[in-house]
């Protein structure tokens, strides 16, 4: 998938079919576009041994609903973990905060999930956020003013960039097993931050220490090959974090993650493991194209008539911005990901509502929208600036949404979702056909 002149989003060839036992569910859009709605949803209709998480941390927030009004934004956790028996890996690739963690376990449990620690495993090698990371990463948010990213404030991206700068002294989570180790490296990292930012708003090490020694005692902390006998043991789901147009290299510079949010990630997991292409690549989209804080967002319409009661106006990311589908951008983050086997569409229930929702194929005045091999973040950020000043051109509303959006896309649209529960999902066609039936207290998701 490419974009062509005038910013068009053209057809590619047809995507492959199934691949293997495991699936590798990944955002096409800038986040929040429903990649717990379809991991839940693959959980309530096959088997799965393992959602295996292999990108970003914290600042997820991919929310299920049960039929019974209960609820859980996952953060940490798979969003597969209200299915008794699945289990959670956070791979290497995550950046771990033990401490919103234990916060997320709380939650689960008040709401049912007693055993989420039981089943969680964590790789030794992830990176460690802690108080230190969260603080500095505000600080540097707060200095920049009306020049904003929109973090999270979480501290997932201090984390990655101190983990880049100092490789063998970033704290890791195997780190909270050894209290002397941790305590040193915690302290070098304070006072590296603080000789930079200034005094922060973190507790002192002492303090830190016995919350992460608890985390290493309650969680099993594990080595690569745990994965891979998960992966032999039966179908995993990789749940992936934030969405393509987000990429720390194919994103729009600035406003973007400290992580990769493509396949990649998954894909090297899968390779390591010795099963190279034995999982289905889905792509999520919904029908309205949304972002969450500041950055380019061509389609967005202040007059649709639209709320996210999960993602409201926070003081760190800003408002939730709702736009028409964006063809053009979807298209570009298809092609940064190098392609999927199926597309899932969200919210088709807006569609039902009867809203005035349209598709943008092509941008007025504006060239090619295709991306570039990775590092270079010059030419993102003039990308960015291209794609402030861009105009949307908008078609006529499509009266088949999955057909219209597929057509787009070049790709099969393999899930439809036109509510909040797992039974408002249609299979179309043989890719994600279910291999067993909804239970009768169906699982939900947003």
């Amino acid at each position: 998938m490419t974009g062509t002149a005038a910013g068009q989003a053209v057809c590619a060839p047809a995507a492959r079919g199934p691949r293997g036992p495991h699936t590798v569910v990944v955002d096409l859009g800038y986040g929040d576009a429903g990649k717990g709605t379809v991991v839940d949803w693959l959980c309530a209709t096959r088997p799965v041994h393992t959602v295996v998480r292999f990108n970003g941390g914290a600042q997820a927030a991919h929310t299920v609903v049960l039929r019974d009004g209960r609820h859980h934004t996952f953060a940490q956790f798979g969003a597969g973990s209200f299915h008794p028996g699945v289990r959670t890996h956070l791979s290497r690739h995550v950046v771990v905060d033990p401490l919103a963690l234990a916060a997320e376990a709380d939650h689960l449990a008040a709401v049912g999930v007693t055993d989420a620690l039981d089943r969680l495993t964590v790789d030794g090698e992830a990176l460690l956020a802690t108080p230190y990371h969260r603080a500095a990463n505000r600080a540097r948010e707060l200095a920049r003013g009306a020049d904003r990213h929109g973090s999270c404030g979480l501290g997932v991206g201090e984390t990655v960039a101190y983990g880049l700068a100092h490789p063998d002294e970033a704290p890791r989570v195997a780190d909270c097993r050894s209290p002397m180790l941790l305590r040193r490296r915690l302290t070098v990292l304070r006072d590296r931050l603080t000789a930079e930012l200034g005094p922060l708003d973190a507790p002192p090490v002492e303090d830190c220490l016995p919350a992460f020694a608890a985390f290493a005692d309650r969680v099993a902390v594990v080595d690569r090959s745990w994965l891979a006998r998960a992966l032999r043991a039966g179908p995993c789901v990789f749940e992936g974090a934030q969405g393509v147009l987000l990429d720390e290299w194919h994103g729009f510079h600035p406003y973007t993650t400290w992580s990769t949010t493509t396949f990649a990630n998954a894909e090297s997991l899968l390779a390591e493991a010795g099963q190279a292409g034995s999982a289905t690549r889905l792509g999520v989209l919904r029908t309205v194209t949304t972002r969450h804080g500041p950055g380019p967002l061509v389609t967005e319409d202040g007059t649709l008539p639209l709320a996210d009661p999960h993602n409201p106006t926070n003081p760190w990311q800003g408002r939730f911005r709702f736009g028409h589908f964006d063809a053009v951008a979807h298209a570009y983050a298809l092609a940064a990901a190098g392609g999927v086997d199926g597309l899932a569409l969200t919210h088709l229930d807006l569609i039902d509502r009867g809203l005035d929702l349209r598709i943008c194929r092509r941008y007025a005045d504006f060239g090619r929208l295709e991306p570039s091999p990775p590092g270079d973040l010059d030419r993102q950020a003039a990308l960015t600036a291209r794609l402030l000043r861009a105009h949307p051109v908008y078609d006529e509303a499509p009266a088949d949404w999955p057909t219209a959006v597929a057509e787009a896309l070049g790709a099969p649209v393999a899930l439809t979702s036109h509510g909040p529960t797992a039974a408002d999902k249609i299979t179309l066609g043989p890719l994600l056909a279910p291999s067993r039936g909804l239970p009768t207290a169906s699982r939900g998701s947003l």
